[in-house]
């Protein structure tokens, strides 16, 4: 049975969707707004290996889409954490949220700039800067800043070098599939034993 080949087929099917764009600006905003999603980089990878001459058209609509879900996760810490802070703890961000908090009460805007290659979900860093007050033009420049190298520079090294890695993707994809399991399996091992 091949598994890891039918899931990759589906997805590089719909990364070439006519509305593929738009779910791919929906994820992100939401990503960076409110919701536990999974980082636009799941989509924004396979459309660009599907569409290598369009990687700057997609990393600035990512971007694009990205900040205005960080504005509104930003406007959200304004003005809803009292229905928030449930939702952070009931979908396990918790401690990451305190951690979110002390890194801006160490770094301020910088943070903001970190937290676009960070493994920390984005969302928090959104809702923590309403929540603390941090000053709006400058949060909206930084999240363009960080989230901006992140995308671009994924979508660039997918353009460049994805369609000569894609025979080889193509035909380890298996070998791949379980590999990145495993290892997702060791670090989650790992992460309980702390």
């Amino acid at each position: 049975m091949k598994l890891f080949s039918n899931i990759y087929n589906k997805v590089i099917e719909y990364s070439q969707h006519k509305y593929a764009k738009y779910y791919l600006g929906v994820v992100s905003f939401l990503e960076s707004a409110l919701l536990p999603l999974p980082p636009p980089d799941i989509m924004l990878i396979p459309m660009t290996l599907s569409r290598p001459s369009s990687w700057l058209r997609l990393a600035s609509w990512t971007t694009l889409t990205s900040v205005l879900g960080g504005i509104a996760g930003y406007l959200l810490g304004v003005w809803a954490y009292e229905w928030l802070g449930p939702l952070i703890e009931n979908w396990g961000y918790g401690q990451k949220f305190e951690q979110v908090k002390s890194l801006f009460e160490e770094w301020g805007i910088w943070a903001i700039l970190v937290a676009g290659f960070s493994p920390i979900p984005y969302k928090l860093f959104t809702i923590s800067a309403g929540l603390l007050s941090m000053a709006f033009v400058p949060f909206v420049i930084a999240s363009a800043i960080g989230r901006g190298a992140r995308f671009y520079l994924v979508a660039f090294l997918v353009a460049r070098a994805g369609p000569r890695m894609e025979p080889l993707i193509v035909k380890y994809i298996e070998w791949l599939g379980w590999l990145v399991v495993g290892l997702l399996m060791v670090v989650v091992g790992i992460y309980q034993l702390k």
